[in-house]
C-alpha cells in the first residue's frame, strides 16, 4: 500500500461531548469501542420529531459547547455563559421543546439535507448505537493538518488531528495510535455542517463546494476501535498493516456533527 507521510504525529485531540455543540480540546483521552471517552456521549433530542438535532437543523447548537465533567456527567455553556445540563434551559434557549438525552442501546435519529446550498430535500436514517455518531462505520476520525490548511478545524469536528499529511493512503488499513489500534473504514463524506458559522467562524459554502469540487465531497477519514486504549498529544501514528477483515465501504461515515 502506499505509505502515508511519517510525520503523522498527534497534534489535537478533540472530544465533542453534546452533539454539534463546540467541544473540548484534550491532552489525551481514553479510547473504547464506541470512540473518545464521552464523545457524543449526548445529544439534544427534539421532543415533537424524535430525531437527534445537530447544526444541519439547528445551526445556533454550535454556539453552545460541552465539557465532560469529572463524575462522568455533562455541562454545556451556553452563549451567554450559562452553564447548565436541564432540558428546561436548552428548551428556552433554542425555542423548542428539547429533551437532553445520554446515548443509549438504541441509535438515533438524524437528518440531512441532500440540497446542501437551498437546504432543502431533507432525508433521514439511524445511526449506531451507545454513541450519538451518523455512521456505524466511524468512532473515531482522523485528519491532517495539511488536508485541513487554512480552514478552522473545528469546522470538521475530527477528534485527532496529526501533523503532516496523507491520511487518506490509510484507508483500509489497521494504525497504531497511542496504545489504540484504529481500522480506518473510509474517507469521511461532508455535509452542510461545515458551512455554518461558529465562534470565530463566519459562514462560508465555498468551504463545501471545494470539498465536493477537489476532494470527492470527502474530508478526513473515519475508522472503528479495534484495541481499546488510550492517545495522547504526541503520539506517532505507527506503521500501518492492512485490517484483518476488509472495511465496511457500502455506506462511507457521514460528516462529524
Amino acid at each position: 500500500m502506499k505509505t502515508p507521510d511519517d510525520r503523522l504525529v498527534v497534534r489535537e485531540l478533540w472530544r465533542y461531548p453534546v452533539k454539534s455543540m463546540g467541544g473540548e480540546q484534550l491532552t489525551g483521552c481514553d479510547v473504547h469501542e464506541t470512540g473518545f471517552e464521552g464523545d457524543r456521549g449526548w445529544g439534544v433530542v427534539d421532543v415533537a420529531s424524535g430525531t437527534v438535532l445537530t447544526a444541519r437543523r439547528a445551526p445556533e447548537l454550535l454556539f453552545a459547547s460541552a465539557r465532560l465533567r469529572d463524575d462522568g456527567e455533562v455541562e454545556i455553556q451556553l452563549p451567554d455563559g450559562q452553564m447548565t445540563d436541564s432540558s428546561d434551559v436548552l428548551s428556552a434557549w433554542l425555542q423548542r421543546d428539547v429533551r437532553l438525552e445520554r446515548a443509549s442501546d438504541e441509535g438515533g435519529v438524524y437528518e440531512n439535507p441532500r440540497d446542501a446550498e437551498g437546504e432543502t430535500d431533507w432525508v433521514s436514517w439511524q445511526g449506531p448505537a451507545h454513541a450519538w455518531h451518523d455512521s456505524p462505520n466511524a468512532r473515531v476520525s482522523l485528519v491532517s493538518a495539511a488536508t485541513i490548511g487554512d480552514w478552522d478545524p473545528r469546522r470538521f469536528r475530527a477528534n485527532v488531528i496529526l501533523g503532516g499529511s496523507d491520511e487518506d493512503a490509510l484507508v483500509g488499513a489497521r494504525v497504531h495510535l497511542g496504545t489504540a489500534t484504529l481500522d480506518v473504514t473510509a474517507r469521511i463524506v461532508r455535509c452542510v455542517m461545515v458551512t455554518r458559522p461558529q465562534p470565530g467562524v463566519d459562514r462560508d459554502l465555498d468551504v463545501l463546494r471545494t470539498i465536493h469540487r477537489d476532494r470527492q465531497s470527502r474530508l478526513a477519514v473515519g475508522s472503528l476501535v479495534a484495541q481499546t486504549g488510550r492517545i495522547e498529544l504526541g503520539d506517532a501514528l505507527r506503521p500501518p498493516q492492512r485490517a484483518t477483515s476488509s472495511p465496511r465501504t457500502s455506506t462511507p461515515p457521514r460528516g462529524r456533527p
